[in-house]
């Protein structure tokens, strides 16, 4: 498939997905920017602390690993950004405003989707009961990014895997 195959087909799932928040409907688009917002790095925080604290058997491994994968992450998806510059939704589309105004100019890869897919894994891996919920909740921050007009499918897809394999490496590293 070619790259311009690939942006048409890009562009048309945005289209798609961005059909059902441009409703009109305020209360559906706040629930899509507090879904976002799980996503904004607080809640990471607060749950790592809570574990460090409270859990003597996972805890402070999960802690840990965490910030490791965090302190890789971080600096690798900033480079991303930097050798990609690919436009967000509002800049490089005809007549299409954003829900929300991003934290930066450039989309690819989704930082809020890396950052959720990346403690989805860690949550999943010392807490396998919870992956189902991990993986759902990572998988609504990733689909409200595109759903607020900040970040195509493809942004988001490159995203999970990011943090997919950023966790899993660190996991491998600390094991």
């Amino acid at each position: 498939m070619t790259l311009k195959r690939i942006t048409k087909l890009d562009t048309a799932l945005f289209y798609w997905f961005n059909r059902y928040s441009t409703t009109g409907n305020l209360a559906v688009l706040k629930s899509i920017r507090m879904i976002s917002r799980t996503g904004d790095g607080h809640l990471y925080i607060f749950l790592g602390a809570l574990l460090f604290c409270l859990d003597n058997s996972h805890g402070v491994l999960f802690f840990y690993t965490a910030l490791m994968a965090y302190a890789l992450e971080v600096p690798i998806y900033l480079f991303l950004k930097q050798c990609f510059k690919r436009k967000r939704p509002s800049a490089s589309l005809i007549n299409f405003t954003a829900h929300i105004t991003p934290s930066d100019k450039f989309s690819l890869p989704s930082g809020h989707t890396a950052a959720a897919f990346l403690m989805a894994t860690i949550i999943s891996s010392f807490y396998p009961t919870y992956s189902i919920f991990a993986f759902s909740w990572a998988s609504l921050v990733g689909l409200s990014r595109i759903l607020l007009g900040v970040h195509f499918p493809s942004d988001v897809i490159i995203g999970a895997t990011l943090g997919i394999s950023i966790a899993s490496i660190s996991m491998f590293i600390l094991a």
